[in-house]
């Protein structure tokens, strides 16, 4: 590159990432559209409808009943939002919350009513009804023309596998047609081609994916069991005031200066670069929020502020390289070269295992889960772009327009090789003590509280309190003065509030109470707020979280971890590199598990996407020392294997502690900034960031170094080949 298409260059990067800040900040036209403003907002951050359904029939529908109920709801709501809430509330009324939207009729009529479909004969007569279809998915299938065409893939139970063979055996002759009937109106009317009696079924002639998709949500809600009438629905603010969006907002601005600050002097021109590749990052991120459609919660800003900080890895990894280059005497322009070359593998590894851990949790998740998938793939695509195309532009242009001197570059210390491996018996005590520690507390919480850990409503369910006060009053009033009494009475740091729109009616959930505590509150609403106690209800309500959720959560996480470990295993050739990531990862997990085990932080929604944050996050670290292994080993030489791996984990230990100390930055200006809720997910973040650090360095390469001696102890001596 010359002196004049390096100007053209960073003008170029200058213009767009003012022209993309704009867009982030104002908007494309009045109704802001590409803006963060025009972002979808969770509950928390924007409020939404809520709606209340009441089982039909006299008869107290059955534990099972309400929960696989729930569970359904669940999957069909989730297509307007992926934070959609779904939860019991006494024993037979179900609450929706779907946040982003302000029209409840319009969300009633598209919603439909639950448990009132049937597939009809063409004589009238029932064939199936709700409770026999036991899922129904969108698909494509190929058809004659050996074209791919959108389908409805329909799995019956097994007592709707015989009434289907039985009416598709008598419709096939003629291939007579089989109505499928919701909420009394015809939704689709497919023939039938063949007897089908193997309880799997195919409706084609979609127009569209899409049309496919509401087909088959509308079957799986009319899979009910049970009939829902809509008992009330409401228009609800957000659960957090906006001095939480705020303080959130400036941390993330506080975390991206400090990281900024931070890489221009300890890099020079380099971090000039990855500081303004980082700025277009952020700015890019608000619009590809807004392309892809995604809701965001006040736990996702949080897992986006942590997204700058990890953004900076892989120039890190890349700088340090090209000092190294840089030491072996090569020119810079040849420095910069083979350091982006070189740093490539560990970049690509690091980051597509990674983005493996969040395809499977989006495929297989459910809820939060999934939306954390999206923001986490999001952000590792948008990351590496910048890295290895925007920051080696960037670079390329600023040492054509002057920028050649290496004092502006840096050159890598001689450092003599550190001796982890000799000291891995201690490492290995210290995290065998923190874990059996962990395990200790959650013994002692069982038995004083009767749950290992502290969980949140989120989790065990709780108690809906709706209270209309003489005045309305803002979220933050109800914060400073009403929240506290909640909180002495129940004992529960952790009270959602939510208003109703256009009125003084507030609901509070908080932890269950008992018959005595919430006489208590009653009266000290009506003592300290006016508040009639005649018109104070309270409703049991169950798990947001729900168990199938929380299952899936952990089947995702086990499904991720497997499929990482056949892709380390692929890449490097040696299945123990991909056990020791594994191990390494679940080292983390369980630490962090006895953090929240011996500090009683409160574990709810923001648990699974903080444990979810550390397994992306900690593979990623032991990849980029194990491909520096992997490289020293190719290069040959006189050294033993355990020479080997201390001078891989030497050479890599300023990446590990320049990237951990970026990230841990940007989080704890979250922590020191942010409201209570962000503050219990950033605290143990904290604490996975320095154990993701330890367990890469101090762990991963001798567990790899255990593994492969194991076989042979001959091997250990063997110069590297």
């Amino acid at each position: 590159m010359n002196r004049k298409k390096g100007i053209i260059t960073l003008v170029a990067a200058v213009v767009a990432l003012i022209g993309f800040t704009f867009i982030a900040v104002f908007g494309l036209d009045s109704g802001k559209t590409g803006s963060a403003a025009n972002i979808k907002l969770g509950l928390d951050l924007a409020g939404g409808v809520s709606i209340t359904y009441e089982v039909v029939g006299d008869e107290e529908p059955s534990a099972a009943d309400m929960s696989d109920t729930i569970f359904k709801l669940q999957q069909r709501v989730e297509n307007y939002s992926t934070e959609a809430q779904v939860y019991q509330e006494g024993s037979d009324r179900i609450n929706i919350e779907i946040p982003g939207v302000s029209d409840a009729n319009a969300i009633l009529e598209e919603l439909g009513k639950p448990g009132s479909l049937i597939f009809m004969d063409e004589d009238g007569n029932e064939v199936l009804n709700g409770t026999d279809i036991a899922d129904a998915q969108a698909a494509y299938q190929q058809n004659s023309m050996g074209n791919q065409e959108p389908v409805v893939s329909l799995t019956l139970t097994e007592e709707g596998t015989e009434k289907f063979a039985e009416a598709t055996k008598a419709a096939a002759p003629n291939h007579e047609i089989i109505y499928i009937v919701y909420d009394n109106e015809v939704v689709s009317y497919p023939s039938v081609q063949d007897e089908i009696t193997d309880g799997h079924a195919v409706i084609n002639g979609m127009g569209s994916y899409e049309e496919a998709q509401q087909l088959a949500s509308t079957i799986r809600i009319g899979g009910l069991k049970l009939e829902l009438e809509e008992l009330r629905s409401n228009v609800v603010g957000a659960q957090l005031g906006s001095d939480a969006i705020r303080t959130s907002l400036l941390a993330g601005a506080v975390g991206l200066v400090l990281v900024i600050v931070f890489m221009i002097a300890v890099y020079w021109i380099p971090g000039v670069a990855s500081s303004l590749a980082l700025c277009l990052y952020t700015a890019m991120m608000v619009l590809l929020l807004n392309g892809f459609d995604i809701t965001l919660t006040l736990p996702g800003i949080a897992g986006i502020i942590l997204s700058i900080g990890m953004a900076v890895d892989a120039n890190v990894i890349i700088f340090a390289r090209i000092r190294e280059e840089i030491a072996t005497g090569k020119t810079v322009k040849s420095s910069m070269k083979i350091g982006f070359h070189k740093a490539l593998s560990a970049i690509i590894d690091g980051n597509v295992t990674t983005l493996i851990a969040a395809a499977v949790l989006g495929f297989m998740g459910t809820g939060t889960i999934r939306g954390f998938a999206q923001t986490l793939a999001l952000g590792i695509v948008l990351s590496m772009f910048t890295a290895l195309v925007v920051t080696q532009l960037i670079l390329n242009a600023l040492y054509a327009i002057g920028f050649k001197d290496e004092k502006f570059y840096g050159r890598a210390k001689e450092r003599k090789p550190i001796p982890f491996l000799r000291r891995k018996p201690a490492f290995f005590v210290l995290s065998a003590a923190v874990i059996l520690f962990g395990f200790v507390f959650m013994g002692i919480n069982q038995k004083n509280t009767g749950e290992v850990l502290n969980y949140s409503l989120e989790f065990m369910g709780g108690t809906s309190t709706d209270v209309t006060f003489p005045e309305d009053m803002s979220i933050e009033e109800l914060d400073a003065k009403v929240v506290p009494v909640f909180e002495e009475i129940s004992g529960d740091p952790n009270v959602q509030t939510q208003k109703v729109q256009g009125s003084s009616e507030v609901i509070f959930k908080t932890r269950a109470l008992t018959v005595e505590q919430r006489e208590e509150l009653n009266g000290r609403l009506a003592e300290e707020f006016g508040v009639d106690e005649n018109t104070i209800t309270a409703e049991t309500i169950s798990s947001t979280i729900s168990a199938e959720t929380r299952t899936g959560a952990v089947i995702a996480v086990l499904v991720a971890a497997l499929c990482m470990l056949v892709y380390i295993w692929f890449r490097f050739k040696d299945i123990r590199f991909g056990a020791s990531s594994v191990a390494a990862l679940l080292h983390d997990v369980l630490v962090v598990l006895a953090f929240y085990a011996i500090s009683r932080i409160s574990v709810g929604g923001t648990f699974i996407a903080c444990m979810l944050t550390i397994v992306g996050y900690s593979i990623n670290a032991t990849i980029v020392i194990f491909d520096r292994i992997r490289e020293n080993l190719k290069s040959g030489g006189r050294e033993n294997l355990e020479e080997v791996v201390n001078r891989s984990i030497t050479q890599t230990l300023s990446r590990s502690i320049f990237t951990s100390l970026t990230t841990f930055i940007t989080i704890a200006a979250l922590y020191v900034l942010g409201v209570s809720s962000i503050k219990e997910f950033a605290l143990p973040l904290m604490v996975g960031i320095v154990c993701g650090a330890y367990s890469s360095v101090c762990l991963a390469g001798a567990m790899w170094y255990i593994l492969r001696t194991k076989a042979g102890k001959k091997e250990a001596a063997k110069p590297a080949k």
